[in-house]
């Protein structure tokens, strides 16, 4: 399958400035020397493969780019990246191209707003129902909220009239002058009836 998923989470590239080459699985750091492949494990924290590359001692004892390349301690340049790098360079590239560019687009204006919309505005973090078929049910009744809220022509619409009330002064002040008259009118009526008077 060919992906179109941004690099996030367990993802881990070379060090920035460092030439990677394939042919030999090693990288080249800014100042020439070889940073080779030593091993491939498991990192423990997020369960993945990665593959460490280190350098060793005297590579690094006379570099002017010592301190801002390995920091305070350490003595040699040492790092790990993705296992299936490769892959993931392949993944880049497709999200970056004219197609990826064009498939964000498409799902940031019809698939994130449905997601997005009803936890961010509908208070629709969590589902607090036991079991599927209840957590199904919370789902097309928020779904159901989510067609009301937003009337959209291409979705099933539940509500076919919505009625837009704008809030002015001048609506306030017509409202009270209708219930002024209608008052006034009640009065007259009262007193024009002879039974009453």
């Amino acid at each position: 399958m060919e992906s179109f998923i941004p690099p996030r989470g367990t993802y881990k590239g070379g060090p920035d400035g460092f030439e990677y080459n394939e042919a030999h699985d090693h990288y080249i750091c800014p100042k020439g020397e070889i940073i080779p492949f030593k091993k491939v494990f498991s990192d423990t924290q997020t369960e993945t493969l990665k593959k460490e590359y280190r350098g060793s001692t005297y590579q690094c004892r006379d570099c002017a780019m010592k301190a801002s390349c390995l920091g305070k301690t350490a003595k040699e340049k040492k790092f790990s990246v993705t296992y299936f790098r490769a892959e993931y360079d392949l993944n880049i590239e497709r999200v970056n191209s004219l197609q990826g560019r064009n498939m964000k687009g498409q799902r940031q204006s019809t698939v994130e707003p449905v997601f997005g919309t009803p936890t961010k505005f509908m208070g629709l973090r969590k589902i607090n129902t036991i079991g599927i078929a209840q957590a199904n049910i919370v789902m097309h009744l928020s779904a159901m909220a989510y067609n009301l809220k937003t009337g959209l022509p291409d979705r099933q619409e539940y509500l076919k009239f919505r009625q837009k009330l704008t809030k002015s002064g001048a609506k306030a002040l017509a409202f009270l002058f209708n219930k002024i008259r209608g008052f006034q009118n009640l009065i007259n009526l009262y007193l024009s009836h002879p039974e009453y008077s």
